[in-house]
């Protein structure tokens, strides 16, 4: 292609709506352009981008044995009132209203793909299935941001399995993990599969594939010493030694009005001459189980709680009987079930709230002054926590998710009648389900964000991402008719060879088309100039190693292939 023929004009400024680098480069390489809030047009120069990342991934999973299908993005709502998730998921569904009847926008498709599968799988023998597609999917975002971070429509490739068991889903779910691990690789990313939390997909084990990024909403631990890995949301912090109740310190009770919550209390109490601290003050919360029964949540003061699965905090309704600001663990109702993480085993004594209201109380021991029905992990894990399989410390790292695995078992066919099939002995048994996800118009500003230069100026993106492998630009090109002779030849050459090439052909100064084919970002530049020419040599600049090579003319094509090849074994 030639740059005349691209639908292209890069931007001078950077938008102002542009925080993160991959927006920046992305808009000002007008790659893709804004229709409204978390909504994107991909321009011609973006979807070849894009296609490149949909065609390393339809390899992959192609080569794991999964065939390619195509699901509605527009589902009928019974199918998710019938797995319950139109309530779960209420917060993001884009609901649709027709003549015929109530829709969803697909934010995902296990119905739906279910619907589609399940009448040609009706014996174990016709078992595994392996199938995946690449979609677009909606969710109404509360927040959309960093471009195409977090956007309200998008693509995903989304594939699932359908097994007779646990273990035949286990090794479907191996094949995907390990296509996974090749379709980063091949995008250029370094993704580390974590354990990670379910959330509304369901299913027991999972996977989140996160890169390290400055611009990532989520963060994973990571235990350098032994390995361990996990979503924070899934993470947990391995235990901390349990310490004696302080029993000469008898509790007290002091005055602190108009003082609800912790650090309120903690000024209260400071002021009154008590010596206590944020860590030593216990966080008390009251959540609501599934069943809805209260259930009161105790953690130091200075950590965060991970709500538990199923369960919610509870809302204004819901805290009547309690003294909001002031509850405490003592004298609890039996109706009322205790949890505590771990750490409340590490002092002797904390402060509380009394359980009414304007009074704190101090020196509360456990096992003493009040009771813990279950210990378990509760808190947020921070830097430095120990590991839970090693002991040693953790750190956290900021991420983007690009993608997630899971291992779903029987979490929708067990509520589904049709998702059946006969086993060896006749028997009629719902099957095993795995699902898989990428988020394949993420990607693009994920490598972008990696790959390209912090002030969104330039781009080297990875050679099999790349809109253009190759990029030739002639100096003095429109005045010199030998070097626009040989551009010429080069591009059509190096075009034959099976390289993705474009030439700069526009009457622009050296200086703009060079910051233009650096915003297209090919790995590759050709670099004709009537000095260089004079000599019977090209420049030939390989930009990921930052090689530059003056390459005889009749050996500007095999050069460049044999760098091509290189690059991409690089990458596999």
């Amino acid at each position: 292609m030639r740059t005349s023929e691209l639908v292209f004009k890069s931007l001078r400024e950077t938008p102002q709506d542009a925080e993160a680098a991959s927006h920046k480069l992305l808009l000002r390489g007008n790659y893709i352009r804004r229709l409204t809030s978390g909504v994107y047009s991909f321009l011609p120069l973006g979807y070849r981008l894009l296609r490149n990342v949909e065609r390393i991934i339809e390899e992959e999973l192609d080569r794991a044995g999964a065939a390619e299908l195509l699901l509605p993005a527009l589902q009928p709502v019974e199918i998710w009132r019938a797995t319950g998730r139109i309530d779960k998921m209420a917060d993001v569904l884009f609901g649709v209203e027709g003549k015929s009847g109530s829709f969803v926008l697909g934010p995902t498709h296990e119905e739906a793909v279910i619907e589609a599968m399940s009448p040609d799988i009706e014996s174990y023998r016709d078992l595994p299935k392996l199938v995946y597609q690449l979609q677009t999917k909606f969710r109404d975002e509360p927040r959309a941001r960093f471009g195409l971070m977090r956007t309200r429509e998008f693509i995903m490739a989304d594939g699932y399995s359908f097994d007779v068991d646990r273990d035949a889903m286990r090794s479907s779910y191996q094949k995907f993990y390990d296509a996974y691990l090749a379709i980063f690789a091949r995008l250029g990313l370094q993704a580390e599969p974590v354990e990670a939390d379910a959330g509304s997909i369901g299913g027991d084990v999972n996977h989140e594939f996160m890169v390290a990024s400055t611009i990532g909403e989520d963060h994973f631990a990571r235990c350098a010493s032994c390995g361990y890995q996990a979503n924070i949301e899934a993470a947990r912090a391995g235990d901390r030694e349990p310490v004696k109740v302080d029993l000469e310190v008898e509790p007290k009770t002091y005055s602190t009005p108009n003082a609800p919550g912790i650090e309120s209390a903690i000024a209260a109490l400071q002021a009154l001459g008590v010596d206590v601290e944020i860590g030593g003050m216990l966080k008390s919360m009251l959540l609501i189980d599934e069943a809805d029964r209260p259930v009161l949540a105790l953690l130091p003061g200075d950590r965060t709680l991970n709500v538990p699965h199923g369960m919610r905090l509870a809302d204004d309704t819901q805290m009547a009987g309690f003294a909001k600001g002031y509850i405490g663990p003592q004298g609890q109702s039996p109706r009322v079930q205790v949890l505590a993480d771990p750490l409340v085993r590490t002092r002797p004594s904390w402060a509380s709230g009394s359980n009414e209201h304007g009074s704190h109380v101090v020196g509360l021991r456990l096992g003493v002054d009040f009771s813990v029905d279950r210990f378990e992990n509760l808190v947020v894990v921070e830097d430095g926590d120990p590991c839970p399989r090693c002991g040693a410390s953790l750190s956290l790292v900021r991420s983007v998710e690009v993608g997630h695995t899971f291992q779903l078992g029987l979490t929708y066919s067990a509520v589904l009648p049709h998702a059946r099939f006969h086993s060896v002995s006749g028997e009629e048994l719902p099957y095993w389900m795995g699902c898989y996800g990428i988020g394949v118009t993420r990607v693009p500003a994920v490598v972008a964000q990696q790959y390209g230069s912090p002030d969104g100026d330039a781009v080297v993106w990875p050679l099999e991402v790349a809109p253009f492998v190759v990029s030739i630009v002639g100096v003095g090109a429109t005045k010199d008719n030998e070097v626009t002779a040989i551009s010429e030849r080069l591009h059509a050459s190096i075009s034959e060879a099976g390289l993705s090439v474009i030439m700069e052909d526009r009457n622009v100064s050296v200086g703009v088309a060079m910051r233009d084919l650096e915003l297209i970002g090919s790995p590759i530049f050709c670099i004709v100039g009537a000095r260089s020419l004079a000599k019977g040599v090209v420049e030939v600049r390989e930009r990921i190693h930052n090689r530059t090579i003056e390459v005889a003319l009749e050996g500007v094509v095999e050069t460049v292939v044999a760098l091509g090849r290189e690059l991409a074994s690089e990458r596999r």
